[in-house]
């Protein structure tokens, strides 16, 4: 593994620091997740203005991610508790239609992209796959889809609910949700100790899903090792507030950065199309959302949050900021892409888009 310049890593830690700064400044404007949002748009604003001037060959240190993306994971087991096992039944209600979603949603994307883009076939399909981004990509330059196209269509759709959805949750509540609300992860005060063991089980986490090939394995495989040892009684660990926000600003910065090279021209190209199918995306959510609520007891707001079309972890990251039982949530997040990802193979393998 090439070991990052001192430029590289002087452009890292620029980037967290004003990452930081803009979280905080969100934070006082009252923003829902100020510090993942105020992290994303400062660094997508950097991005699109200063991302010809970066070192030669920077990319933002991915073992830095997957360390935090872990850290989000092991947040997220924290919360598992015996009780979760009572929602089995309810689960034979929300499963089906998430799997529903995934093909009403595609379904909604790839005419979208037909009728309005005028995309190609095989560039529609894939860049209205709602999940499997590295899968989308590779099957949809096997079918000779436009890459670029493609990608900066699935980035900004992430982006678009990411951004979207903390606001539309506090305009429906009617008051300021999660972190700016001053939510942390636990009432008790935490301890070096803890901050140590939650770096230690996301690093055999992230190894532990990559072993076994978990879907989102940087995610679920410190989920899973903490959630079997918090449910079983092994830990018990307080995260503080600062490391909830750390991992909103690593994971901020990290969306902002694929900005690199998208020009004001793509950006207002690709913008209007991922907002009309992010729009079509979170309302086929939101009604299959009002449905399960009314067969089942779950919270809307964490069905809503369980449709939503965005990325795992940060979908994950919204529902452990907004306190919306966050085990439930990325269990969701984690069938929606492994569905998509099966159906992305299906076609593939009938071979109905190729060039």
């Amino acid at each position: 593994m090439r070991i990052p310049s001192l430029r590289h890593n002087l452009v890292t830690s620029g980037l967290l620091a004003l990452g930081g700064a803009a979280g905080f400044l969100f934070q006082w404007i009252g923003t829902p997740l100020p510090f993942m949002l105020g992290s994303l748009i400062m660094a997508a604003a950097g991005a699109m203005t200063f991302g010809d001037r970066f070192p030669q060959g920077y990319s933002y240190p991915l073992p830095f991610r997957q360390l935090f993306v872990g850290v989000i994971g092991v947040m997220i087991g924290a919360q598992v508790s015996p009780d979760l096992l009572t929602l089995a039944p309810k689960l034979l209600v929300s499963i089906p239609a998430i799997l529903l979603f995934v093909v009403l949603a595609h379904s909604a994307n790839y005419l979208i992209f037909r009728k309005v883009g005028k995309l190609d076939r095989a560039t529609a399909y894939y860049s209205g796959s709602p999940g499997g981004l590295l899968e989308s990509i590779a099957f949809g330059e096997d079918a000779g889809a436009d890459i670029r196209v493609l990608t900066i269509l699935q980035f900004l759709r992430i982006i678009v609910v990411v951004a979207v959805l903390p606001f539309a949750i506090s305009i429906y509540e009617g008051e300021p949700v999660g972190s700016a609300a001053g939510l942390t992860t636990s009432a008790d005060p935490a301890i070096w100790l803890d901050v140590v063991l939650v770096m230690l089980f996301s690093v055999a986490g992230v190894w532990l899903g990559g072993k076994v090939k978990l879907p989102a394995s940087q995610l679920a495989g410190p989920l899973f090792l903490v959630g079997v040892a918090t449910a079983t009684g092994i830990v018990d660990l307080n995260i503080p507030g600062w490391l909830v926000a750390s991992a909103q600003v690593v994971v901020g910065i990290s969306l902002g950065l694929r900005f690199v090279g998208i020009t004001r021209r793509m950006m207002i190209s690709g913008l209007g199309l991922s907002l009309l199918s992010g729009a079509s995306m979170l309302g086929i959510g939101a009604i299959l959302s009002l449905i399960v609520a009314r067969l089942t007891d779950f919270s809307l707001e964490t069905l809503i949050i369980s449709f939503a079309p965005g990325g795992v972890t940060e979908m994950s990251l919204i529902a452990l900021s907004l306190a919306a039982n966050p085990t439930f949530v990325t269990l969701h997040h984690l069938v929606r892409i492994v569905a998509t990802v099966v159906e992305l193979a299906v076609v593939r393998k009938m071979n109905w888009f190729a060039p």
